[in-house]
């Protein structure tokens, strides 16, 4: 079954993978040490993640590590950028409004 990223970055605990392996590819057993649950568990979530498309896994001898593959993220970015954009135009027209009532404010009472 083929996952979407929005599904890999609903739990906290598959973002917190990913900021780990971020910055530096890291090995199952380490990511593992970074959490209180149980090693299957990590290896549920990061096949989640592989499944998504944002950590692939490369062997190095016996070890497998785990290295991010941002480029997904970009999904999210655009779908949140679309609701940055109406929220911004928003709280301008907010601004707008507020303007317009301390300058009617002004007249009513007299101040410049």
């Amino acid at each position: 079954m083929r996952r979407d990223v929005f599904q890999a970055i609903a739990d906290p605990t598959r973002r917190e993978i990913i900021n780990l392996v971020a910055y530096k590819a890291l090995n199952l057993n380490a990511i593992a040490e970074n959490f209180d649950v149980s090693r299957p568990a990590i290896s549920q979530h990061i096949k989640i993640l592989t499944e998504c498309g944002l950590i692939v896994i490369r062997k190095q001898g016996r070890e497998r590590y785990c290295e991010a593959r941002l480029q997904p993220l970009s999904a999210v970015s655009a779908w949140v950028e679309q609701y940055r954009k109406l929220w911004a135009e928003r709280f301008e027209l907010i601004d707008d409004l507020l303007i317009e009532m301390q300058k009617k404010g002004r007249k009513k009472g007299g101040r410049k």
